[in-house]
């Protein structure tokens, strides 16, 4: 394998690796988000802001985690034939699907794109009581589309180093728990 292209795959997994631990403790600020409100409910001062709070750090939570888990393979997968298969043939089959999921994400990223440049040219706002402004959910969002097609074509070059026999190391193996 070129080295750039194992340069290309320890870096994204790098980043993605690193994002995907900051994404992971996300779950406890929506767990202080929802405590807050529910003793603001019970001391009868209900806050506006803690529901599309929350909802919004769960987007953060879970599109920021995804390429995280993508490179852990941490995604379901039909292991009903893939489990049974040659290694090689498993690398052939994710290539396929690869390319499948490259053209999906695309196709989001694209839309993404466009949301956000849209909710940043005319200040769009929630339509709620609290009306927050919803451009840095979206360009979240966008970021997250973006680093998931940089983890997939990091998934694409090491199955073709999986088809030349070559193996790419990964980075953080000793923390990662699989």
């Amino acid at each position: 394998m070129p080295g750039w292209a194992i340069a290309y795959v320890q870096r994204i997994e790098a980043v993605n690796y690193r994002i995907g631990r900051f994404a992971m403790y996300l779950l406890f600020v929506i767990m202080g988000i929802l405590l807050w409100s529910s003793v603001t409910k019970i001391i009868k001062l209900p806050s506006l802001w803690t529901l599309e709070m929350a909802q919004f750090t769960l987007v953060a939570y879970y599109l920021l985690g995804a390429p995280y888990s993508m490179q852990l393979g941490a995604n379901v997968r039909m292991d009903l034939m893939y489990a049974r298969m040659p290694l090689r043939r498993q690398a052939l089959w994710d290539m396929f699907t690869v390319f499948c999921l490259i053209f999906y994400l695309g196709v989001m990223l694209w839309g993404a794109v466009d949301s956000t440049v849209y909710s940043l040219s005319v200040g769009e706002r929630a339509p709620s009581a609290w009306r927050p402004p919803l451009w840095p959910i979206k360009i979240i969002i966008t970021v997250s589309f973006g680093l998931m097609i940089l983890q997939a074509l990091a998934h694409l070059i090491r199955d073709i180093a999986i088809l030349r026999g070559v193996e790419i190391p990964m980075p953080f193996r000793g923390e990662v728990d699989r």
